[in-house]
């Protein structure tokens, strides 16, 4: 595999982050309210990174197993070494599109967008046990007139994020029906930018070259949300096939 410098820059930042991405227990909370997981529920969480929902979805299901997945090795590395020493919880590195065992419910925080909302519903659905249910999280406008600060980021971020009507037609399109909508709180997004911040000041002396960019990316991004939190964030969506 070929060096990449700004790949390399990426990972000195994220590496040892409690997450990859908004998200608190109060999200797996919610949607699992909204389901009736039986005793022993089969789990998996997709593209878990460090394994930052895991408690999360084992509160939600104590007699049953979590199968987390992720392609970046040192993530898996991560979240096996809090949980490998757990019976009810697998971590494998894997990609998300090759999920192939029966579930109860597939957990996916902020990494739908890799395959596509409608493409991935489409793929899991075989993965679905009966009654079985997709709940993720997905970038979402809730202004249709965007500062231009926040419209510069998300064109660089995420050109076709859509709002809550499109999630919607794309769960649809899929063949899906909506259970509940909701969006992430500022705490779920805190709980991801605080220590991403800290991370950056510590790494920020004498950066230079892909380092600094990447160290000016994650500032403005979370200082673009903090002023314009009111116009974008995260879509939670639990769905089942219809």
């Amino acid at each position: 595999m070929s060096f990449d410098p700004k790949m390399e820059a990426f990972f000195a930042l994220h590496r040892d982050l409690p997450r990859e991405g908004p998200g608190e227990a109060a999200d797996v909370a919610w949607a699992v309210s909204l389901l009736e997981l039986p005793d022993r529920a089969h789990v998996a969480d997709v593209a878990c990174g460090p394994g930052g929902d895991i408690a999360a979805l084992l509160e939600a299901a104590p007699n049953g197993h979590i199968t987390a997945f992720d392609t970046t090795a040192h993530f898996v590395q991560a979240a096996r070494q809090t949980w490998g020493h757990d019976g009810r919880v697998t971590v494998l590195r894997a990609d998300m599109k090759a999920i192939a065992n029966p579930y109860d419910l597939i957990w996916c925080a902020g990494a739908v967008y890799f395959m596509g909302v409608t493409a991935a519903l489409t793929a899991w659905r075989k993965s679905l046990l009966p009654q079985g249910a997709v709940v993720f999280s997905e970038a979402c406008w809730f202004t249709d007139t965007p500062s231009p600060r926040a419209a510069e980021l998300w064109a660089r971020e995420y050109p076709s994020m859509t709002n809550t009507a499109g999630i919607t037609a794309q769960i649809t399109d899929a063949g899906y029906e909506v259970l509940g909508q909701r969006r992430l709180s500022d705490a779920a997004w805190e709980a991801y930018f605080t220590p991403l911040e800290a991370r950056a000041k510590a790494l920020r002396k004498d950066a230079v070259g892909p380092l600094a960019d990447v160290l000016d990316e994650a500032e403005e991004e979370i200082a673009c949300w903090r002023a314009h939190k009111n116009e974008f964030g995260y879509l939670l969506s639990v769905v089942r096939p219809a």
